[in-house]
């Protein structure tokens, strides 16, 4: 037994480990031992094996065949890039941010490759819904590099956090002959890094133009499995009269399933309200006291209502519903047939004449003449003056005022693009922005009542909005994470002009606006109205440099790191949230600083994870967290000052303790 404490690992969650680890929970078979060229033993994967156990094992080798996939230039290298671990650090930003302490909501600037690597330990299969809404590779949108040598660095010079040594980010143009190789070797790293954030439960959605959404939907279809996709929507967003040879204003949003196999398991059913229901709901309670249950008055004043609406708005499919009765507006023209015909044949006798109904010609709705009756004993059933005419089937708009999401919607863009600008005083720094009226309905489809949404190409923000405008209107408790590269604004542009300097300032803004739009509106001010900003930066902690040559003076300083190695001028607040990260816990984790013997220590979740970052740490300090029984320990290894014993005792303590508790404690340093 070991007398050292585990120590923190400053890097992300390792995919290929990850993978492997999965692997041989279902395949223990295939995993053996083998020496490599060093004569080391080491555990390797008997691929013959595990063709084996798939049923497509081949006696004949023979080499590399054709195959059905997708390949491009440069597809080998995004998997080193996925498998390459980060030491980036989300550095809490309070001052930008709105209720830091409390909110659940999370706006992080930088590029978001980077950040999908942070967020794999604390955010691994957490998150109900995945929006982005990349680029859209039209030759003069901003896009990220697609060389895998290049990540933090590559970022921090961009961004000026460091000196510039020719790194930088580029644009794509359909010049450079790699026109949809490097949309394609941006977009399928951060793909397959957002799958592992989505519960088991969860979806992803992305919206596209006509350029990419073939490319797109085969990267989907690899990543998340041809079987899991669910639908391609199209939005029809604006006519273009100047077209030269059609009117393309549609876009499209791919909707997969991290598991439909798991959907259908627990009979999923997603539904939406009918929109404006209850506004009519409201309406029709206040015309019956008003014509006293006149049921004309009441239709005709219905009628009226209706004429109202233009002919896109969502409210108008309402208008069906012409009839109007105790139960509010219905119609009693639904079809009884059997659908495609050979249905069940039973006499149906008509409740005044006592003689047998005319029958559908594809056969009764119902299977049998008892289900039949029941739908006649709900009121469901409407019957004609006399026998000749085929009974029909009564719906109430009250009673299925939800309905299944239609493939095609009407978004017009210049109405997303209004209200932006309204957001923002009328002025427009930000083009093309979504409807955050479209994002508040998608999440509501999506979402259970306390889900988290991520969207990791934030741009104007509009699916924070949609989740304020949600939690509002509908009662739920979602929590949004945003992620949004730093991107200049054009020197000359509208948003330049208006004081914004990057793409993200525009987007925290919106985020505060919307708030506070929320707030004026007095709806319901009880909910989580605030954001906590993160910047991806540097990791606080100093590393070890394998590298460095064995001079002296060189060595001297690469010991000194095993004393100290914490980054100088970096806060307690800095440290405190790369360790909650790292450790595995969400950034939004109420962290609360109690004291033991005398020693600041946070604790965060409820006392999950103690964290004591004080210079010095004693015997005391670890009875006290030990007596607490976190799931997790984590101080500073300089706080021993070199007592090797204290050290050990400590580790003995947390052994002890384990020994006793329904589940191991685990102390680690850093």
């Amino acid at each position: 037994m070991t007398d050292k404490p585990e120590v923190l690992s400053g890097e992300t969650l390792d995919i290929a480990e990850q993978r492997r680890a999965e692997l041989k929970q279902l395949f223990p078979g295939v995993f053996t031992e083998t020496s490599d060229a060093s004569g080391n033993i080491v555990e390797t994967v008997d691929f013959e094996r595990l063709k084996a156990e798939l049923g497509t094992f081949s006696d004949v080798y023979e080499g590399r065949r054709e195959r059905y996939g997708m390949d491009w230039p440069g597809k080998r290298d995004c998997m080193k890039l996925i498998q390459e671990p980060t030491r980036a650090t989300l550095k809490p930003c309070r001052e930008e941010s709105v209720d830091f302490d409390n909110t659940n909501n999370l706006f992080i600037e930088g590029d978001n490759l980077e950040v999908l690597k942070f967020m794999q330990k604390s955010y691994y299969s957490r998150v109900k819904m995945i929006y982005i809404d990349p680029p859209y590779n039209t030759g003069k949108e901003f896009i990220y590099p697609d060389n895998y040598r290049e990540g933090l660095d590559t970022y921090l010079s961009y961004a000026g956090m460091v000196n510039d040594e020719g790194k930088k980010f580029t644009t794509n143009t359909a010049s450079e002959g790699r026109f949809h190789t490097k949309w394609l070797n941006m977009m399928y790293p951060r793909l397959y890094l957002a799958r592992n954030l989505l519960r088991d439960d969860g979806y992803f959605v992305a919206s596209i133009d006509d350029a990419e959404v073939d490319n797109l939907k085969r990267l989907l279809n690899e990543i998340f499995g041809e079987e899991n996709l669910l639908a391609v929507l199209v939005w029809d967003r604006n006519r273009k009269n100047d077209a030269k040879y059609f009117s393309v204003g549609h876009e499209y949003m791919l909707v997969y399933a991290k598991n439909k196999y798991l959907l259908n398991e627990l009979e999923t059913v997603l539904r939406a309200p009918k929109e404006g229901v209850e506004e009519l709901r409201e309406k029709f309670e206040l015309w019956r006291k008003e014509f006293s249950d006149d049921w004309d008055k009441i239709r005709e004043a219905l009628k009226l209502y209706f004429s109202s609406m233009d002919s896109d708005d969502p409210r108008k499919p309402l208008s069906r519903y012409t009839k109007v009765d105790e139960k509010g507006p219905y119609r009693d023209d639904g079809n009884i047939n059997w659908p495609g015909g050979g249905g069940p044949s039973y006499d149906v006798i008509h409740p005044l004449t006592g003689r047998v109904c005319k029958k559908p010609v594809s056969g009764w709705r119902y299977p049998t003449e008892e289900r039949f009756m029941e739908e006649v004993e709900k009121g469901k059933i409407v019957f004609g003056e006399d026998e000749n005419t085929v009974p029909r089937i009564r719906s109430n708009l009250f009673e299925s005022a939800t309905q299944v999401m239609s493939s095609v919607a009407y978004s017009y863009a210049q109405t997303a693009s209004n209200e932006f600008s309204e957001i923002f005083g009328g002025v427009r720094v930000f083009d093309n922005p979504k409807s955050y009226r479209d994002m508040e309905k998608l999440v509501d489809y999506l979402t259970d009542e306390d889900s988290i949404v991520l969207d990791f190409f934030a741009g104007s923000a509009s699916l924070a909005h949609g989740v304020f405008e949600c939690n509002s209107n509908k009662n739920k408790n979602l929590s949004f994470i945003c992620v949004q590269l730093p991107e200049p604004c054009v020197e000359g542009s509208v948003a330049h002009g208006a004081g914004y300097e990057t793409i993200a300032e525009i987007s925290k803004e919106r985020i505060r606006r919307a708030a506070n739009m929320v707030k004026s509106t007095g709806s319901n001010c009880s909910i989580d109205l605030g954001v906590r900003v993160f910047k991806l930066s540097t990791s606080c902690f100093l590393v070890w440099d394998s590298t460095q040559g064995v001079d002296q003076a060189e060595l001297s300083g690469q010991l000194d790191l095993h004393v100290n190695h914490i980054r100088e001028g970096v806060s307690q607040d800095e440290i405190l949230y790369e360790l909650l990260g790292k450790a595995g816990f969400e950034l939004s984790e109420d962290v609360e600083s109690i004291s033991i013997s005398g020693k600041a220590v946070f604790s965060v979740a409820e006392g999950a994870l103690l964290i004591c970052l004080e210079d010095e740490i004693t015997a005391e300090v670890i009875d006290g967290v030990a007596n607490l029984e976190p799931m997790q320990f984590i101080c500073l290894d300089k706080a021993f000052n070199g007592n090797d014993q204290l050290k050990a005792n400590a580790v003995q303590t947390f052994k002890a303790k384990s020994q006793n508790s329904e589940s191991e404690l685990v102390f680690k340093v850093v």
